[in-house]
C-alpha cells in the first residue's frame, strides 16, 4: 500500500470521527433546532449515531473498529492520542460508558495495564468484552525483557497479519451486536483486510531491501518481537529492559546495551514517539559510536505529529523509517 492509499484511509476515517464529536455543545445546538428540522435528521438514512455504542481500549484498535463498523456503530475510543496504552487511565464517566456498551474491544495480553479493573468490572456485569489479543498466536517475553519474562507480548499489531487475526475476531463479534448489519459488516471488513493483506506486502518488499546483517533493532522497550519474527529481524535490545514502558533501566542495563550496539555496529536506536527520548539519547552517548536516534510510532497513533493518524499510516511511517534507519538499498 502506498502513501496515497495510507492518506485516503486517514480522510475517510477523520470524517467520520468529525461527524460524530459533538460533544455538550452540538447537543445544546440539536436542543434549539426547530423541531421540524430534528425531524429531519432523525428521519434520514441512518448513521453511526443512531445505532449501537462499541467502546475500545486503544486508539490503534479503535482506528481499526471505525474502519470495519463505524458507518454503522458510535465507535467511542478511550485511549487519546500520543498517550502510553501502558499508563492511561478513565475517569468515572468513561467507565460507566463501558458498562452501557454493546460491544467492548480491548487490546489484552496486559497492555492496559491501568485500564484492566474497568475491563473486568464491564465483564463481569455481563457487556461483551472481546480481547483481540487472545485471538493472535502470541509470542512471550524472554530473559531479556527482565520482569516480563514469561509473560505474553501484547504488540502483536506490529505484524500486519496478526493484526488480520484480529480483525476477524473483532468482525465475529460485532455481528451479534444488535444493530448492525451482518452484510455490509462483511464488506467493509473484507476491504480492510485486503489492506492490511497490501501493507504487509509492503513491508515484505520494503524490508526486503535491507542487508541481512543490518536487520538489527535496538528500541526503547521490548514492542517490535512481532515485527522481527515476519520480517527476518534480529532484536537486540531495548532501553528499558521490560515489555512495559512502566520500568526503568539500571547503569549496568544500559551500560551493557551499549556495548552490543558497538559490537553489532548498529547504525539506528529507534525511539518511541509518544515517551521521552532522553534515555535513548544517553544510550547513544554511552555507545561511543556514531549511532542516530530515529523516532517511530509503536504503542499510540498521532494528532501532533504527521504519520500517524491511522494504523495503516503508522504502520507505513514506521515501515520508511526503519528502512531509512537501516540502511535499505
Amino acid at each position: 500500500m502506498g502513501a496515497v492509499a495510507a492518506r485516503r484511509t486517514t480522510t475517510t476515517r477523520a470524517t467520520r470521527r468529525a461527524r460524530r464529536r459533538g460533544g455538550p455543545l452540538a447537543a445544546g445546538l440539536a436542543l434549539l433546532l426547530p423541531i421540524g428540522l430534528a425531524g429531519c435528521s432523525a428521519a434520514g438514512t441512518g448513521t453511526a449515531d443512531d445505532g449501537p455504542v462499541v467502546v475500545v481500549s486503544t486508539n490503534i484498535l479503535g482506528d481499526v473498529v471505525e474502519e470495519i463498523v463505524g458507518s454503522q456503530a458510535e465507535v467511542v475510543t478511550l485511549m487519546k492520542p500520543d498517550a502510553d496504552p501502558h499508563s492511561f487511565e478513565i475517569s468515572a464517566q468513561e467507565a460507566e460508558m463501558l458498562g452501557n456498551a454493546e460491544l467492548v474491544v480491548s487490546n489484552g495480553l496486559g497492555l492496559e495495564e491501568g485500564l484492566q479493573q474497568h475491563l473486568d468490572q464491564a465483564g463481569a456485569a455481563g457487556v461483551p468484552v472481546l480481547a483481540a489479543g487472545d485471538h493472535v498466536e502470541t509470542l512471550v517475553y524472554g530473559v531479556e525483557a527482565g520482569d516480563s519474562e514469561g509473560q505474553p507480548d501484547p504488540h502483536f499489531w506490529t505484524d500486519p497479519a496478526r493484526m488480520d487475526d484480529a480483525v476477524v475476531a473483532i468482525a465475529d463479534a460485532l455481528a451479534a451486536v444488535p444493530g448492525v448489519d451482518a452484510a455490509r459488516l462483511e464488506e467493509d471488513t473484507a476491504a480492510y483486510r485486503a489492506q492490511l493483506a497490501d501493507l504487509d506486502e509492503e513491508m515484505t518488499a520494503a524490508f526486503g531491501r535491507i542487508d541481512e546483517d543490518r536487520k538489527a533493532l535496538v528500541t526503547n522497550h521490548h514492542v517490535f518481537a512481532y515485527l522481527a519474527e515476519r520480517y527476518g529481524f534480529r532484536v537486540l535490545g531495548a532501553v528499558l529492559p521490560s515489555g512495559t514502558t512502566l520500568a526503568a533501566p539500571s547503569a549496568s542495563d544500559l551500560a551493557g546495551l551499549a556495548a552490543t550496539i558497538r559490537e553489532a555496529g548498529v547504525p539506528t536506536i529507534f525511539a518511541d514517539s509518544s515517551q521521552p527520548d532522553r534515555l535513548v539519547q544517553v544510550l547513544a552517548e554511552e555507545a561511543g559510536i556514531d549511532v542516530q536516534v530515529v523516532s517511530l510510532f509503536t504503542e499510540s497513533l498521532s494528532e501532533t505529529q504527521p504519520g500517524a493518524a491511522s494504523y495503516l499510516e503508522m504502520m507505513h511511517t514506521n515501515t520508511e523509517r526503519i528502512s531509512a534507519g537501516l540502511g535499505a538499498d
